[in-house]
Formats: C-alpha cells, sequence, structure tokens
C-alpha cells in the first residue's frame, strides 16, 4: 500500500493558488485606479507616437525629391538622328519692322529731351552762378535780383541807382555794371529781351508822352549798353517797353509801387536748344529710314 501511495502524481503546490489569488486582486486594483484617473488625448497621442517609433510601426516619411520614373523606350532603345519631312506646301513668313520703328523712334525722341533738358539746365546753372558772382555787390545793397527757371535767366534791375526818377538816362555806375554783365551774356547762347516796366502814376514830359514811351526808353538804353562791349550779337537782342501793364506789387503803397519801376534782361536759352532739337531730329528720322530699309532687305520674304 505504501508503494502505490508514492507512484500517485503530486498536485500543485499550496502557494500557487494563494499567488493567483494575489494577481486577481493587484489586476482589479489597478482597474479600479485607471477608472478613477483622467485621460489626457494630446499626451495619449504623444505616448502612442513614440511607441510606434520604438516598435517600427508603418509611418509616412516625407519625400525631399521627386521620384524619378523610368520609360522602357529609353531602356531599349536609343535615340536616333532626325530627318526633315517634306511638305508639298510653300510657306512664307514675313517680318513686319513697324512696331520696332515706332518704338525706337519713342525711345530716341524721349533721350533727346532729356538730353535739351539737361543741357539747358546747365548752361542756365552756369550763367546765373557767373552772374550772381559778378554783381555780388549789387544783389546784397538789393539793386539787382539774379533769377532762373529751367531755360532762362533774369536779371532784374532796379529802378534806384540805375534811373533818375522820369528818366531814362543810366547813372555811371549803372552803364560800367551793363558792361560787365555783357561780357557774360556773351557765353551764353540764346535770345535776349530787355523789358522796361514803370508803375501806374501818368506821366507826361516834352520826352515822354506817357509811360510806354518811357518803359521803352529805358529798355532801349539798357540794350544800347550790352551793344557798346561788342561782345553781344545785335541780332540776339529784343527791347519791350510794358508800362505799367505786368505789375510785380501793389500801386497803393509807395514801398510797392516802387518794386514795379524796373528794368528786366532776361535769356531765353530754349531758342539755340529748339534748332539743335530739330537737327538731331532730322538726322534720327533720316538714319530711322535708312535702318528700317536694311532691316527689311534683311528679314524679307523667306522661302
Amino acid at each position: 500500500m505504501d508503494l502505490e501511495q508514492e507512484d500517485e502524481p503530486k498536485g500543485p503546490a499550496a502557494w500557487v493558488m494563494t499567488f493567483a489569488d494575489l494577481m486577481s486582486l493587484l489586476m482589479c486594483f489597478f482597474v479600479l485606479l485607471l477608472s478613477f484617473s483622467e485621460i489626457d488625448a494630446m499626451k495619449f497621442k504623444q505616448i502612442a507616437g513614440s511607441l510606434q517609433a520604438a516598435f517600427g510601426v508603418q509611418r509616412d516619411v516625407p519625400a525631399t525629391d521627386i521620384p524619378m520614373g523610368t520609360s522602357p523606350i529609353f531602356d531599349d532603345f536609343s535615340p536616333g538622328i532626325p530627318e526633315p519631312t517634306p511638305i508639298e506646301e510653300v510657306r512664307q513668313t514675313t517680318s513686319e519692322q513697324l512696331p520696332q520703328h515706332d518704338t525706337l523712334r519713342e525711345q530716341l525722341e524721349a533721350a533727346i529731351e532729356q538730353k535739351i533738358d539737361l543741357t539747358a539746365l546747365a548752361q542756365v546753372k552756369t550763367t546765373a552762378d557767373s552772374l550772381s558772382e559778378l554783381l555780388e555787390e549789387e544783389v546784397m545793397d538789393g539793386k539787382v535780383n539774379i533769377l532762373s527757371d529751367r531755360k532762362r535767366v533774369i536779371i532784374r534791375v532796379e529802378e534806384r541807382g540805375s534811373f533818375p526818377s522820369g528818366s531814362a538816362d543810366m547813372t555811371y555806375e549803372f552803364e560800367s555794371m551793363l558792361l560787365d554783365i555783357s561780357e557774360v551774356l556773351s557765353r551764353m547762347p540764346g535770345e535776349i529781351t530787355v523789358e522796361g516796366h514803370t508803375d501806374d502814376i501818368p506821366i507826361s514830359t516834352a520826352r515822354f508822352r506817357s509811360n510806354w514811351d518811357l518803359s521803352a526808353a529805358r529798355a532801349s538804353s539798357v540794350a544800347n549798353a550790352l551793344l557798346q562791349s561788342g561782345a553781344v550779337e545785335p541780332h540776339r537782342l529784343r527791347v519791350q517797353g510794358y508800362a505799367d501793364t505786368r505789375p510785380r506789387a501793389s500801386n497803393d503803397f509807395p514801398d510797392t509801387r516802387a518794386l514795379n519801376r524796373r528794368v528786366e534782361i532776361i535769356i531765353d536759352a530754349s531758342s539755340p536748344l529748339e534748332e539743335y532739337e530739330a537737327r538731331l531730329r532730322a538726322l534720327i528720322d533720316n538714319d530711322l529710314d535708312q535702318l528700317v530699309k536694311e532691316l527689311e532687305l534683311q528679314d524679307g520674304p523667306q522661302q
């Protein structure tokens, strides 16, 4: 009987049941903890992504270059030499040069205008600077003003120090100053206009019947003084008398009325520049016409 009892198989150890009960209790405990907790969706996604990368889960990898494809034609065949295909028809092409001609003309005209403006500005600035330096003392005393714009230089001579009241006879100092001015004017091309102006007080003497006579006589006296040196050509001079028709200031007060009694010497640089511009445009027209003919011959009908 003792031998038969020793051959019977033994059952599990007594502690296994206790261990299984303990694991079941721990699992229930952690399930309860999980049910009480709050899950952060963002952290869960981050953790899940980290786990996917760690365990090699398949994911999309951005490509930096476009994948290159292959063609069986280029793999199995090599390109041959192309041959022209004869076509039983006549093809003719013509080129129209008119738009290019107009565009070139516009560009050249714009360049001419820019050059004329720059030349006029340079001449006006040079003459104005020379006159300001020459007449510095008179300008400081208020006897002379030097003005300029894009194409003109204006020398405005006040009556004070130039002409006695109601007279067209210049003072010695003013006549000497005009001789110096003529040397500067000879270096600037263009017409020279001498304008005489008076106030609105009527005048009637044995020599001057009205302010028209007085203004014209004063302008003539200045023109004669400019011609004495021989530096200014007579054909460049123009003499005009305006009496009181172009006042600078009001004639109601003595101080402002005196501003209207003046002589203005105007040097206009636009006349010679207009002639120069006309010659340039004529040359351009001839050259453009010749250029168009050459282009028409070179780019004519092709068979």
